[in-house]
């Protein structure tokens, strides 16, 4: 039994930062989810298990699987969503579209069939068109910065792009190179990091948060921006503008199409599970404490 099958209303509470949501479906059935991150509690991939109690559910998150060959993680029934960072890159070029300063806001996503989901949830956020490379098999599963970067610079040359804005850095490798490597490809200027971003005539004004705190640049257009955290905060896509996302062109284009090798110089060795965390124990006074620290040879 699975949850998506099912229509349900949602109420959320929020207790000591866990996200405790109650899902009333038909019949009064309760289900019950607790993650600490609302964006994981994903109702398309979330197991129902039956309890004693013939009306109540408890659902349990999957947790992600190291694969038996230790090459990387089961990515099997894994719904694709967009990266955070992604997401404010896209608030901003259509905020800047709102600000009638941009002429069309172009989203672009690599990967197998399943990223066009990606896809239009920007278009539903508010861009024109979409862009889909296709990459699959081994080749995604070994796609990195350097390739996306190649990929992107390559479209940016072919669509006569004026500005790329896209996320500071992905949450699954937190790489933080594809937006560097797109702008040294194209030899574009770049801010990273930006919190604030503005087009004044030819020219970008990015504010970027640095180690120090903020630092303002200047540089020409055409030009390659990534997000931050703090430039915005996402839209939700409406009702309707999801309905006209589906209407909206979605151009599906090969790497090969665009003259780029997606082969990968990199060899993934060896993807481990983290090692389970001990418990702790409980000490009643500063020698105690010294004295454990001794045994365990952290002094």
């Amino acid at each position: 039994m699975f949850l998506d099958n099912l229509q349900f209303s949602l109420v959320k509470v929020t207790v000591q930062s866990i996200h405790v949501f109650c899902c009333v479906a038909p019949r009064s059935s309760l289900f019950i989810v607790l993650c600490k991150n609302e964006k994981a509690c994903d109702a398309s991939f979330l197991h129902v298990l039956e309890v004693s109690a013939p009306s109540l559910y408890c659902l349990c998150l999957p947790q992600i699987r190291v694969k038996p060959d230790h090459t990387g993680v089961v990515t099997d029934g894994v719904k694709h969503s967009m990266n955070p960072f992604c997401e404010i890159a896209v608030e901003e070029a259509v905020k800047l579209k709102e600000k009638k300063l941009v002429k069309e806001v172009v989203a672009v996503s690599c990967g197998p069939q399943q990223v066009q989901e990606t896809i239009r949830t920007a278009l539903a956020m508010g861009a024109d068109r979409g862009i889909h490379v296709e990459v699959s098999g081994k080749d995604y599963e070994t796609l990195g910065p350097l390739q996306v970067s190649k990929i992107l610079a390559a479209l940016a040359k072919k669509e006569q792009a004026d500005l790329i804005i896209l996320g500071k850095q992905a949450i699954d490798d937190d790489c933080n190179q594809t937006g560097q490597m797109t702008a040294a490809l194209l030899d574009w200027p770049q801010g990273t990091f930006a919190s604030e971003v503005s087009i004044e005539a030819d020219k970008l004004k990015v504010v970027r948060e640095v180690d120090g705190g903020l630092e303002t640049i200047k540089i020409k257009l055409p030009a390659v921006v990534t997000a931050d955290l703090r430039l915005n905060t996402p839209r939700y896509a409406t009702l309707p503008n999801i309905m006209k996302a589906k209407k909206k062109k979605i151009e599906n284009v090969k790497p090969a199409d665009l003259g780029v090798d997606v082969s990968s110089r990199l060899e993934v060795l060896k993807v481990d599970e983290p090692p389970q965390r001990q418990a702790g124990v409980k000490v009643e006074t500063v020698n105690d404490l010294v004295g454990k620290l001794k045994e365990a040879g952290r002094i």
